[in-house]
């Protein structure tokens, strides 16, 4: 598969979500090669992990860009930025949450996005260890393991399920303050985490997902997902986007109420 002129931006609506669906299915095949296996974890300056397993899949996602898209940008977690200035570019982080992985907990997956500046043109999550892939893009819906997905028509918060990665919320306790006020007024909140909580407000399992600081590549591919399947995803000051360095998911029915809990506008 290749752009005609060297580029995922020159795909089909089709096309380009068979390619980032093919680019995260390859890079979380290579990371279930160390899952559950002993590998030494490093903490990077902000205190994160990284495994050989993060770095090594990264670059098989980026060796596989670059042999079909040389034109395309790519921003990934681990190896940094290659094109900048390209028009179109790739989003990539190899493994979303590295902390489940090293643990052998299989709540981790793969997020793929392509970009046009901040507009996220397709978005992929695959969760390898659980064998589940969600994929968008804008007008053609979202589609889990290759059936249509829609979010929950839940509508009230004492039925609701609320998910967060972190309960303590370390690095934003005022939001943290939000969050916990919310979390006593629904009916189950749980810390099943990272991208996997989104996949679950995606296909309907769950109704808000929320995190206080997310890079670029932990964002960018949720925001057509989540879209797509008739959720709203925005930051936490309830802009649209998937660059907003924060992420609320939500289905439709709650979007307004969950905002003006957290105390975002909306």
């Amino acid at each position: 598969m290749t752009g005609s002129a060297g580029t995922a931006g020159a795909l089909g609506t089709s096309e380009l979500l068979e390619a980032v669906a093919e680019v995260a299915r390859l890079t979380g095949t290579h990371a279930m090669r160390y899952f559950r296996q002993s590998v030494a974890v490093e903490d990077k300056l902000d205190g994160s992990p990284v495994t050989i397993a993060d770095r090594e899949s990264e670059l098989a996602a980026r060796e596989w860009i670059a042999a079909r898209f040389p034109r395309d940008g790519v921003l990934g977690e681990e190896h940094g930025e290659d094109r900048p200035d390209a028009p179109c570019r790739w989003v990539l982080d190899p493994i979303d949450g590295t902390k489940s992985f090293v643990h052998g907990v299989p709540l981790w997956g793969t997020l793929v996005a392509v970009a046009r500046g901040t507009e996220v043109i397709a978005g992929a999550v695959y969760c390898a260890a659980l064998d589940e892939m969600v994929v968008a893009a804008p007008g053609a819906g979202c589609w889990w393991n290759g059936t249509r997905c829609r979010v929950s028509d839940v509508a009230t918060l004492e039925t609701a399920t609320i998910l967060t990665t972190d309960s303590r919320f370390p690095d934003h306790p005022q939001r943290g303050e939000r969050w916990h006020d919310l979390e006593s007024r629904v009916r189950i909140a749980r810390t099943w985490g990272d991208c996997y909580g989104y996949l679950l407000v995606a296909t309907g399992r769950a109704e808000v997902m929320t995190d206080p600081v997310m890079s670029a590549w932990d964002s960018a591919a949720l925001q057509p997902i989540i879209t797509e399947a008739g959720g709203v995803f925005t930051d936490w000051d309830g802009n649209p986007t998937g660059f907003g360095g924060s992420g609320i998911a939500t289905n439709a029915a709650l979007a307004a109420e969950v905002r003006e809990a957290l105390r975002c506008s909306i």
